[in-house]
């Protein structure tokens, strides 16, 4: 009955934050003269992927860097198939920009190969983690420099400062995350009774878990017709978890790693990376058939990583 209670008041918190923070992200950006789909990779990215950064820190403080590493590649994986397929499922078909597409999967992917070679030694420390870290910020700069320009000019603007609308943006998403980990939380502890690995359980379990804010902030976005503001947060979100998410840990404390669990986990993540990106990019939009592939994929993994591991 808790658990009940918990799902349903954290999938509210999580949506009413949701919307505040999708309407204010689409005002910073005509504001700023910024193209959503670049506010989504730069800013509400990081802050839908606040969860994984703080599971990262944790789980290395606790000397667990199998949870780190699974939650996080874990969720490269959710967001690039489960959360991508929720957009045109939910919101119907739209056109995407193909060059935005390769550009942020050509980013993750350097990311989820590093985070691969780092790991094969069975740990991540201080080293590896401040490798993973300066990585995003290199890649990030690199991808401010490269996106389009286009600017969404039709939402209405209040008379408000740009630091007050990112403060109201962080505070939103942090609604977001709270409430939306409180919700799917259940499934983890469901997942530890039944006695599947720490690996598993963050890979599959957490990642869904800390994948929520991402889904109900695209599902939201998506409804609302801003579609370049909730591609930008899946991918960009991809983008974070496979460097900033992995090394924040790593950076604050040394933790062991179960290699060779973890390098299926992360081969299979960079495939449905590369999938995704090549399926959206050749079509050029993204409809019910992109999202039922990018489905099939998510389901795959369950019967791929969990054989590998």
């Amino acid at each position: 009955m808790l658990d009940l209670l918990l799902f349903a008041g954290g999938l509210g918190v999580a949506v009413l934050g949701s919307g505040r923070a999708v309407a204010e992200a689409r005002a910073l950006a005509t504001a700023l003269g910024a193209p959503p789909f670049l506010v989504g990779v730069a800013l509400v990215a990081v802050g839908t992927d606040l969860p994984e950064i703080a599971n990262s820190i944790s789980a290395h403080l606790q000397g667990q860097g199998d949870i780190n590493v699974g939650d996080s590649i874990g969720s490269v994986l959710t967001q690039y198939t489960l959360v991508l397929a929720a957009i045109p499922l939910v919101a119907g078909s739209f056109r995407v920009s193909r060059r935005e597409v390769v550009v942020v999967g050509s980013l993750t992917v350097p990311g989820l190969v590093l985070s691969a070679a780092l790991v094969a030694d069975g740990r991540l420390g201080h080293l590896d983690g401040l490798l993973l870290v300066a990585a995003w910020i290199v890649l990030l700069a690199l991808a401010v420099r490269i996106l389009p320009r286009q600017v969404d000019e039709d939402t209405p603007l209040k008379e408000r400062s740009h630091l007050v609308r990112i403060g109201v943006i962080v505070v939103a998403l942090l609604l977001v995350g709270v409430g939306a980990s409180l919700a799917v939380r259940s499934l983890v502890r469901l997942a530890e009774l039944a006695g599947v690995s720490e690996f598993l359980i963050a890979y599959f379990g957490a990642a869904l878990a800390t994948s929520a804010p991402e889904l109900i902030v695209v599902i939201t976005a998506a409804s609302r017709g801003a579609f370049g503001l909730a591609l930008g947060d899946a991918l960009g979100a991809s983008f974070v978890d496979s460097s900033l998410s992995i090394g924040a840990g790593p950076l604050i404390a040394g933790a062991p790693v179960t290699a060779h669990a973890a390098i299926p986990g992360i081969a299979y993540a960079l495939l449905a990376t590369v999938a995704a990106t090549i399926l959206l990019a050749a079509r050029g939009r993204h409809d019910r058939r992109s999202g039922f592939v990018l489905l099939a994929l998510y389901a795959l993994a369950y019967v791929v990583v969990i054989r590998g591991a």
